[in-house]
């Protein structure tokens, strides 16, 4: 039996797409070991979204080649599709072929074949990959959508992942159903760009969601990463019908500044995106807000920086999650003028660090005395005793000490302290 590791790189829709891979590989009777062990195959499905990404999806690469000299190295995903192809890599297998993996390495082994790549802005079919079972017994992610239309003058993805295209809702059903019979009880809704779910085939998120909370077993729907602009009256209304939908929201900001979210083409103002977290605060009770935000873009000046600092400071999210500016050939903001010195980055990255903890501490705070459901996933041993750890509705991650194994079940826990505030 031959032995196949693999190792995901980059967001929840690469890791979801390895994990199918996996199993791919699995029914063909291949045995998956970890990938710090020796292997006849390693498959990297690489990243791109910055050049830090980059480096480590070659690093990954070298290191595979290095642990086992004789083993078929395969590149897979968004590196490879932006022009990697000249790596350390026997096989490269681009987006929308990793469905093919199997195919591509029966043929490589006669000689035949060593690529499965193609023009990603050419394709207008949805790659059909499927999970059955997944690592995390208790949470699962589907993805719904590929492919990215907005263009952000930042971001690399529309020109790795192509164009946007819809999963048929009945196969997101499907796999649904099949979590759900294996005892999963959340799933997460993710895509590249969730919000454009059905542009292409006249479907809408919000039915998509309709139909899965349908599905018997499943207990809790997440969403991943949405645009401000799908937050509307219409669509938080019909998400508060939904006894199952976790009031925990991430809208992307990327700046709070009008001139520097303009020069990002996000296509919203500071003002429409407050509008958008009232409208999500008016349906839902308390909602868990968090959101990404990128320091030093070109141009960036002080007053942009403090007039971002001071709206996100005035939203009042659960989390923030910052990134500094990484200059990414191909994208029309490494042509941009005004590029902000990493030193000038870092200390803005480092202010508003400080402001998410204190959103998040705030918010957490507010949690103190009440009770929550929490969905445990593992038991984890501290200094005072063992305690069974899951998270919220509101994906906050809550404690409760008991020996008693609570894994996969839904637990009401009263919130009596900051030692039951896990991080």
């Amino acid at each position: 039996m031959r032995k196949a590791a693999l190792h995901n790189l980059g967001c929840k829709v690469n890791a979801y797409e390895t994990e199918a891979m996996q199993e791919l590989l699995e029914e063909q009777g291949y045995e998956i070991v970890p990938f710090e062990e020796k292997a006849d195959i390693y498959i990297i499905n690489t990243c791109t979204v910055t050049n830090t990404a980059d480096r480590k999806s070659r690093q990954m690469l070298h290191r595979a080649r290095k642990r086992n000299p004789e083993a078929v190295i395969v590149a897979a995903g968004c590196y490879v599709q932006a022009g990697g192809a000249e790596t350390d890599a026997d096989i490269v297998i681009g987006n929308n072929h990793k469905k093919d993996l199997p195919a591509v390495l029966h043929e490589y082994e006669r000689g035949r074949r060593r690529a499965a790549l193609s023009d990603i802005s050419h394709e207008k079919e949805y790659e059909k990959l499927w999970l059955t079972h997944t690592a995390e017994h208790t949470r699962a992610f589907i993805k719904v959508q590929d492919g990215c239309n907005q263009f952000c003058s930042y971001c690399i993805i529309p020109y790795t992942r192509g164009r946007v295209r819809s999963r048929e809702s009945r196969d997101v059903i499907k796999e649904a159903a099949a979590l759900a019979g294996q005892g999963c009880k959340e799933v997460v809704l993710t895509g590249i760009h969730l919000s454009s779910y059905g542009v292409d085939h006249g479907e809408s998120l919000l039915s998509l969601i309709q139909s899965v909370h349908d599905v018997e077993g499943i207990q809790r729907i997440r969403l991943g990463s949405l645009e401000p602009r799908i937050i509307t009256e219409e669509f938080a209304e019909g998400l508060r019908c939904l006894p199952k939908i976790c009031p925990h929201f991430h809208l992307s900001l990327q700046s709070g500044c009008d001139e520097t979210l303009k020069r990002m083409n996000r296509r919203y103002t500071a003002r429409e995106y407050m509008e958008k977290c009232n409208i999500l605060r008016r349906y839902f009770d308390n909602p868990a807000l968090t959101t990404d935000v990128i320091v030093g873009f070109p141009g960036e000046t002080e007053e942009e920086f403090v007039q971002s600092r001071e709206f996100i400071d005035k939203v009042n999210f659960y989390e923030i999650h910052v990134f500094k500016y990484s200059r990414r050939k191909g994208t029309k903001a490494a042509a941009l003028s005004g590029q902000v010195s990493e030193e000038v980055k870092s200390r803005r990255s480092g202010e508003l660090l400080k402001l998410g903890l204190a959103k998040q501490k705030a918010y957490e705070e507010r949690l103190i005395g009440s009770v929550k459901e929490v969905l445990m996933e593992e038991a984890v041993e501290r200094e005072d005793g063992i305690y069974q750890v899951g998270h919220t509705k509101e994906y906050v991650k809550i404690g409760q000490k008991t020996k008693e194994n609570l894994v996969n079940q839904l637990v009401n826990v009263e919130i009596k302290n900051h030692l039951q505030i896990i991080h």
